[in-house]
């Protein structure tokens, strides 16, 4: 890999960025040479010499252009970071980023990367990398998975692909972490090289989305087609104390997923002052233990709380919803026991649990 120098000049950034991209894949082109971008739910008309909404994918000569070869965060991360917690507990994922984002929250807590060349402030060094050295790094930490996180994984598909394609050979999977702003045209261009895929369910108020960049149906839609896509699906709530902690709101969010299938995780995690969402209380243990306490009221049988470890007692670990045995303790991000991996099954009642166990 080889460091590539930024600046925060968003117009120097911008040129640095063009030059580290390909023709993207997931677009069409029309006759007038403008092209519509099919990679997230934005669907953004882009004209000659334009950029869509996430900034980073732009129409060059009636071609779309997409982010490609560099990373802006890289590390070896516990998949329950991602958070999975259904899929091989323990094990260790090859987590990458690049630039840029169809959203734009408040609250962001990687908006360094994520609102790049839209905010000033935004944008962090990059380092060139090819699929190849991206599959060496994951073989060389044993991690059986590859994870497109930090920034909003869709509007750099194509980067993903080709890194998913190059690890598939040698059995190691892609993970998406995303924001679920997705199309059925991308996700079909994503399903052949994923295992799981993580959507944040960040409000059940459309009013609220809009501020953040999207609609709340986009987001339900992206919901409904991973999971009926066969796709492992976990979903996360950040719960922002004043913005979609009410009881009503949690209550809608949980049997949302819940008519679905009661066996999607549902993680509500805990805020924390960040960005520009600076006036709301940090999330307290109360506030997320009556959250959990929703969903599992509304029928789901995985809730757990994050972000506080050791203060949620029991909302850390995987019960068998049969018998109610302990299948995998954890600790924040550490598994203290696992009676799950390599079987899928509860040891005591022999209940299949879904995930990805093996």
């Amino acid at each position: 890999m080889s460091p590539v120098a930024t600046s925060t000049r968003t117009g120097s950034l911008a040129e640095m960025l063009d030059s580290l991209t390909r023709e993207a894949e997931v677009y069409h082109s029309l006759e007038d040479g403008s092209v519509q971008c099919l990679a997230c739910g934005h669907r953004c008309l882009i004209r000659e010499g334009k950029r869509g909404i996430c900034q980073v994918r732009f129409n060059q000569g009636g071609r779309l252009y997409a982010p490609w070869g560099y990373v802006s965060g890289l590390n070896i991360d516990p998949i329950e970071k991602k958070p999975f917690f259904h899929v091989m507990p323990g094990t260790r994922t090859l987590t990458f980023g690049m630039l840029g984002c169809d959203l734009h929250c408040s609250y962001c807590q990687n908006w360094i990367t994520s609102q790049a060349l839209r905010d000033p402030a935004a944008g962090a060094p990059v380092e060139r990398v090819s699929p190849e050295e991206m599959v060496e790094l994951a073989l060389r930490y044993n991690s059986p998975f590859i994870t497109s996180s930090y920034n909003e994984p869709l509007i750099t598909a194509e980067w993903a692909v080709s890194v998913f394609k190059a690890a598939q050979p040698h059995g190691i999977r892609g993970l998406f972490v995303s924001n679920g702003n997705l199309t059925p045209e991308v996700l079909g261009y994503l399903r052949p090289y994923l295992a799981g895929y993580k959507i944040d369910l960040k409000s059940m108020s459309d009013r609220s989305y809009r501020q953040l960049g999207t609609t709340l149906q986009n987001v339900l839609d992206g919901i409904r087609m991973v999971h009926q896509s066969g796709l492992w699906l976990e979903v996360v709530t950040l719960v922002v104390p004043g913005f979609n902690d009410s009881d009503e709101e949690l209550r809608e969010a949980a049997r949302f997923l819940a008519s679905l299938s009661p066996d999607i995780p549902w993680h509500v995690t805990a805020f924390h002052r960040d960005y520009k969402m600076l006036d709301h209380d940090d999330t307290d243990v109360r506030t997320l233990l009556r959250a959990a306490e929703i969903g599992r009221s509304e029928g789901l049988h995985y809730v757990y709380a994050g972000n506080i470890p050791g203060a949620v007692g029991k909302w850390e670990n995987t019960y068998c919803p049969q018998c109610n045995t302990l299948l995998v303790k954890r600790w924040g991000f550490r598994v203290l026991e696992d009676h799950l991996s390599g079987s899928g099954k509860c040891p005591k009642c022999e209940t299949p649990i879904p995930g990805v166990w093996s």
